[in-house]
């Protein structure tokens, strides 16, 4: 018996690097890509052109604006966004957004053009070494010199991008490799990778240590961080919180993780956070952290930081852990994973008398600070009073992009954050320009909630330029600018500790209204308190874009406020007579 075997030849389709890029994409679900084109990525655009019944481009009006609109379409999402740039100046223009991705935990694919593979190192025109500029700032970046690369390069891309503690890949692509025709095979998406941990495995003997140190706690207090938003885990982190009876604070990247209508919810830590969250940070004996990386503008001085607690420090990064603080057990765990493993290892608690501490000195918060900032009885318009009444319009469901300074700190405390991901904002680089192209991508990522950027007029005009970029897309984003005709923050800072001196912070600001309208967007502005409420009424009720300025009081300060430098304990909450 003899048999006879016949090999069928696999046909493979024959295209070009840039196409193959394009189809990648696809086969990853990206349906949206922000960026700018220009000669070394000009061949993937060609590419582009004839996929455009399945990829939306968003031109932005600058590259920084690319990267930021991908991190508030990203943060949105919580899956990783698409940025194009070319060579050079192109490239270089991402840096910033890329850093801030990094920062703040945010996934982001960035595909950057490159002179042609026998010109690099050769100084050709718009030639940077990005690999080496932005290696610091990424999970992992890569060159590609040939077209055969791109397809696996791409998978391996988005999924470091995604997985574990999520963050920022950049793609550098050579011009030729965009034109070479390569054999298309079906895409695979990559899901694993040798030496690299996307989740580690929960440590059953840590979980037992650190619920025995729970169990045995008289004053614990949680510090909830944005990984509980990036791991899913509010639900976990209520219910261990109902459990366990333990109260929690949220970090700024951490709003919305928790509800704030819960009667363990104490409020906010740091320079800026609740007077009684920093004064018991210093005084409870265990301290559960939970997705978060103990950030400077959360301890204070460090070395005056919760000298008295056991410190459980639940975290997917292991370069956090024992990084800043040191720690009784450290957990090495996806946020979620790790709290949903413990929750049957705590005992069912209540911590009434500890939670009521923080209520008393809550009183006198609200008697000294809050109500003035929320119902003023005299003075301009108040930054506070602006984000209470957002606040009471939108009932806490609407996504707040705040920009940076003074506005950012009170679009963090007075406004209640009820959903996860409902917080975008610039937290570990602190970018001034980020809400105005970071709302984009928001808008974009949930086009049936309202998204409001909160602007302060510094802020504003650094990325002014991406009102064309709303009116181009037609984006209902609500864009509501604090002028004070100051650089706030900075100004506050020279006040208080620079005897006044103020020192370049001063704007002489353009006139917002006509600059909007020239955009094609509808705006308004309001000088008067009494016709403030409606003139939100009207944005919120307006069909589309809409710029609302509301000139706020010149030299208004937020407290409470931690000095630079100083103990959480030694909280500010007014300013010495």
């Amino acid at each position: 018996m003899s048999f006879k075997f016949e090999y069928m030849a696999v046909e493979h389709t024959k295209i070009s690097g840039s196409e193959a890029l394009i189809k990648s994409l696809l086969a990853e679900g990206i349906d949206i890509i922000y960026g700018y084109p220009g000669g070394a990525i000009m061949p993937i655009y060609d590419a582009l052109y004839h996929y455009s019944d399945k990829i939306l481009h968003v031109l932005t009006r600058h590259e920084q604006g690319a990267t930021h609109a991908a991190e508030g379409y990203a943060r949105v999402k919580g899956k990783a966004a698409v940025v194009f740039a070319t060579s050079g100046p192109g490239a270089t223009n991402l840096v910033t957004g890329i850093a801030d991705a990094m920062m703040d935990s945010t996934p982001m694919v960035c595909i950057t053009g490159q002179v042609p593979r026998h010109l690099l190192g050769t100084d050709a025109f718009q030639e940077t070494d990005i690999v080496g500029i932005t290696m610091p700032i990424t999970k992992w970046n890569y060159q590609v010199t040939n077209a055969a690369e791109i397809p696996a390069i791409i998978a391996k891309a988005f999924y470091i991008a995604n997985s574990g503690k999520p963050g920022p890949v950049l793609i550098d692509i050579t011009k030729n490799a965009q034109f070479e025709l390569m054999d298309w095979q079906e895409y695979k998406k990559c899901d694993t990778i040798r030496a690299y941990t996307d989740k580690p495995v929960v440590d059953l003997k840590k979980l037992e240590d650190a619920s025995s140190i729970i169990n045995s706690a008289k004053t614990p207090l949680i510090i909830a961080g944005q990984g509980v938003i990036i791991s899913s885990a509010k639900d976990a982190l209520e219910a261990f919180s109902t459990k366990t009876g333990i109260p929690v604070t949220t970090t700024m990247q951490g709003l919305g993780g928790f509800n704030p209508d819960h009667p363990n919810y104490v409020g906010l830590p740091g320079m800026h956070g609740n007077y009684s969250v920093n004064i018991k940070m210093n005084e409870c004996d265990v301290m559960i952290a939970v997705g978060m990386r103990f950030d400077d503008r959360v301890t204070g001085d460090v070395t005056k930081f919760a000298k008295q607690a056991k410190i459980i420090h639940i975290e997917i990064d292991p370069v956090e852990i024992n990084k800043v603080v040191k720690t009784e057990v450290g957990i090495l765990a996806d946020a979620n994973e790790a709290l949903t493993a413990l929750l049957p290892l705590v005992k069912e608690n209540k911590h009434t008398e500890w939670i009521d501490t923080f209520k008393l000195l809550d009183e006198s918060e609200q008697r000294i600070v809050i109500d003035n900032a929320i119902h003023p009885s005299e003075g301009g318009i108040k930054m506070g009073e602006i984000m209470h009444l957002i606040d009471e319009k939108t009932k806490g469901e609407a996504i707040i992009v705040p920009d940076v300074g003074q506005h950012q700190m009170y679009a963090m405390r007075y406004y209640n954050y009820r959903k996860p991901n409902s917080w975008v904002s610039s937290g570990g680089l602190g970018t001034m320009g980020f809400s105005l192209p970071a709302a984009i991508g928001a808008q974009m990522a949930a086009m049936d909630r309202t998204v409001v950027a909160i602007i302060g007029d510094g802020c504003f005009q650094m990325t002014i330029q991406e009102l064309g970029t709303i009116w181009q897309q037609n984006l209902p984003v609500k864009v509501v600018i604090f002028n004070n005709n100051f650089l706030g923050m900075v100004r506050q800072w020279q006040q208080l500790f620079f005897d006044n001196r103020y020192s370049q912070v001063e704007l002489k600001n353009p006139d917002f209204v006509a600059i909007s309208k020239g955009f094609g967007i509808a705006s308004t502005k309001v000088e008067l308190r009494e016709n403030l409420s409606e003139a939100l009424d009207i944005m919120f009720a307006h069909d589309g874009p809409y710029v609302l300025e509301v000139v706020v009081e010149k030299e208004d300060n937020l407290f409470p406020m931690v000095p630079s430098g100083a103990a959480c304990s030694d909280i500010i909450l007014e300013p010495s007579k």
